[in-house]
């Protein structure tokens, strides 16, 4: 009995070590990415001057955008690498490199200083850091869901999802602060206050990269191990997911649209879509941010956990239809440019958007067997994230911009959500399931 307890005590301890490590190292991500967000109309004037202020934000998106499209092949190799030599070796390696790419965008000279060189230099780090990036999302899920006990599952994933979103409050913290006191076009933000936050990943990743590499794999991907022929992960994890498993694929690429397209629209652009747009003030834009963003975290514990009750499916396609009914009324109410009203706009879009983030991680993991668990949903993600995540922000302001129509990006949001309530209802609830049961749909 005492070997019993003894073993129970470590194995929670090692959960709390992979969900620790999991939780921040996908905050260094999204920090950064939240960062360089809300920083937009200040990179923009470092990398992008011109006198047109619309033009320069939606360049400096154009290069966020463009940095994604890596995003997929990035995905298929972190995901091939964890499938064959272990999650733990995949994200202990990529967190070095992720690190490493965002430090040295915070070193980078401006337009002013080299020219032209200094937005290819920067296009060049993101998508250097989007690449090392891409498997961090999916692995980190993919680690935490395979020791988390089977009827928590949910929970113990939403603390990825979660970490994006702290990811995105300490950003929108930094960049609201430092407006609030310094002003958005003070000499201290342009030169040196934008750099801040990408500094700061060198040594978060160093401490991430530390407790990885002392932690033991994941108990179902060694047990997938133990019973594979030579004693290895999958052979050909890249090639399985997509001609042995191209219906789960579809449908997880489907799924994942609403999430890539809804995370950015709601916590990233609709603060630029109100001062790029509607001219509305940066600082009570960032406040509205900040406000919404602890409302999310505390809310996506609770959507994680409800799941793991309630079934994935369910969440996800009552998310889908709340996308569908109200995110136009929702633009139009923020033309009001009431800051009660908009607060509570963002609030109840940060809801919808809460039950599916909190919810997809999980979901995606369940849809595909051990062997290519990571592989499957570091592509359908990232495949998605690419296409419709990255590029929202820039599409939404092109869209404003070429039709005249503020409620532009509404209509488009609808249509993604649309498309992903239809791969949603095509999918199967394996909520209460084992990992090791799981064996996709062909």
């Amino acid at each position: 009995m005492a070997e019993i307890h003894v073993s129970a005590v470590e194995q929670q301890a090692t959960l709390k070590k992979v969900v620790f490590s999991s939780f921040l190292g996908n905050f260094i991500e999204w920090f950064d990415y939240a960062s360089y967000s809300y920083l937009a109309t200040v990179i923009a004037v470092v990398f992008f001057p011109g006198e047109d202020k619309l033009v320069s934000t939606m360049s400096a998106f154009a290069v966020f955008a463009l940095s994604f499209l890596v995003r997929p092949i990035g995905a298929l190799f972190w995901g091939n690498m964890g499938d064959k030599k272990g999650r733990k070796w995949a994200l202990s390696i990529s967190i070095l490199l992720m690190s490493g790419a965002t430090f040295l965008i915070g070193c980078l000279p401006g337009y002013a200083v080299i020219g032209v060189g200094a937005p290819l230099l920067l296009l060049c780090l993101r998508c250097l850091q989007s690449f090392s990036a891409s498997g961090e999302y999916a692995g980190a899920s993919t680690f935490i869901a395979e020791f988390a006990p089977t009827e928590k599952r949910g929970l113990y994933v939403s603390a990825v999802p979660a970490s994006t979103a702290t990811g995105l409050l300490v950003g929108s913290f930094f960049a609201t602060g430092m407006f609030a006191i310094f002003g958005a076009e003070s000499d201290f933000v342009v030169n040196w206050g934008w750099r801040i936050p990408f500094l700061l990943a060198l040594p978060l990743g160093y401490i991430t990269h530390y407790i990885r590499t002392h932690l033991t794999d994941s108990p179902v991907y060694e047990e997938m191990v133990s019973h594979s022929e030579g004693g290895t992960g999958a052979k050909t994890p890249v090639r399985d997911v997509i001609f042995k498993y191209p219906r789960t694929t579809l449908i997880c690429f489907g799924s994942a649209m609403l999430n890539a397209i809804g995370f950015y629209a709601v916590l990233t652009f609709m603060p630029n879509y109100l001062e790029a747009v509607l001219l509305y003030d940066p600082a009570k834009a960032g406040t509205i941010t900040t406000i919404v963003l602890v409302a999310y975290i505390a809310m996506i514990f609770l959507s994680g956990h409800i799941s793991d009750t309630f079934g994935r499916k369910k969440m996800l396609i009552i998310a889908a239809a709340g996308f569908i009914i109200f995110t136009v009324p929702a633009y139009m109410l923020l033309g009001t440019l009431n800051f009660a009203i908009c607060l509570a706009v963002e609030l109840f879009m940060a809801l919808l958007l809460c039950i599916n983030d909190g919810t997809l991680a999980s979901y995606l993991n369940e849809q595909y067997p051990t062997e290519v668990r990571y592989t499957g949903f570091a592509f359908t993600f990232n495949l998605a994230n690419a296409i419709f995540g990255g590029s929202c922000s820039a599409i939404c302001l092109w869209l404003v911009d070429v039709t005249g129509n503020q409620l532009a990006p509404g209509f488009y949001f609808v249509a993604i959500a649309i498309i992903a309530l239809i791969a949603i209802i095509c999918s199967k609830e394996h909520s209460g399931t084992s990992l090791t049961e799981i064996h996709g749909q062909n």
